[in-house]
């Protein structure tokens, strides 16, 4: 018997490459979560830290990081990634399965990953992880492009191939996305804030489609409608100069429990 995939499962299945080709996250999103915090936190939680991109930030406060993940192969490449490192401990688990330190811990943070915690139970689940004042940091790429002709052009054949995850397509959003007013409307925090990082990178046509094969929407597509789709991307992708300048917004959002 064929188990169901789940798409939140799907990222072990290349988490080689996903470690590869995702981009990682500036340095400054750690500078901008110390200003916010005020002091250097003692204790980190680090929520779907996957292979590690968010956790190598975080690493630079220079306290101790738990980082929670649910999916045994991308902690295994978390695992190789810090192996040397006493600093990181690694708890395989869901977030909601875990049970933080009674005193809580100072900063709890999550990249490209909250979406994925049950929208129902991750704010009390948040507030309850932190210890009075502690910091909450959700931060992730929205992944744009730096001219409008290519992303018109790209919506176009995504409409033609896979429309259901077309960009603004109500279908291709995850039931638990992550709304900023959660965070903003509720007693559980105050302080909130909401910064942007910007930045363009550069992808050939290769790298680009080996990263939108780490993209969980794309491996839920059925083989040959993935390489079908895929084939086209390449072929404007190759058509403009064979390389996508990826416009990466790197969304940071700061609240802290309220006392």
């Amino acid at each position: 018997m064929v188990s169901e995939r789940v798409q939140s499962q799907v990222f072990g299945e290349v988490a080689t490459e996903y470690d590869d080709v995702r981009p990682g996250y500036p340095v400054e999103i750690a500078d901008r979560v110390l200003a916010y915090a005020g002091s250097r936190p003692r204790s980190i939680v680090d929520v779907g830290a996957g292979t590690g991109k968010g956790t190598e930030v975080l690493r630079t406060l220079d306290a101790p990081i738990i980082c929670v993940e649910p999916d045994a192969a991308m902690a295994g490449v978390l695992r190789r990634r810090f192996a040397e490192d006493q600093l990181v401990d690694i708890a395989v688990s869901r977030f909601e399965d875990w049970t933080p330190p009674e005193t809580g811990v100072d900063l709890l943070a999550s990249a490209q990953a909250w979406h994925w915690v049950g929208h129902r139970t991750r704010t009390q689940l948040a507030a309850d992880a932190l210890a009075p004042g502690g910091v909450l940091a959700l931060f992730a790429h929205d992944f744009g492009f730096a001219d409008g002709d290519t992303a018109t052009a790209m919506q176009n054949v995504y409409l033609k191939y896979a429309p259901e995850i077309a960009h603004g397509v109500p279908s291709n959003l995850h039931p638990d996305v992550f709304h900023p007013d959660e965070l903003r409307t509720s007693p559980l925090f105050t302080d909130f804030e909401q910064q942007e990082v910007i930045r363009v990178v550069p992808f050939p046509t290769p790298r680009y489609l080996r990263l939108l094969s780490t993209f969980s929407n794309h491996r839920m597509l059925p083989d040959q409608r993935r390489t079908r789709l895929h084939q086209a991307i390449a072929e404007l992708i190759d058509g403009r100069g064979g390389v996508l300048h990826q416009q990466l917004t790197t969304g940071l959002i700061l609240a802290r429990r309220a006392a």
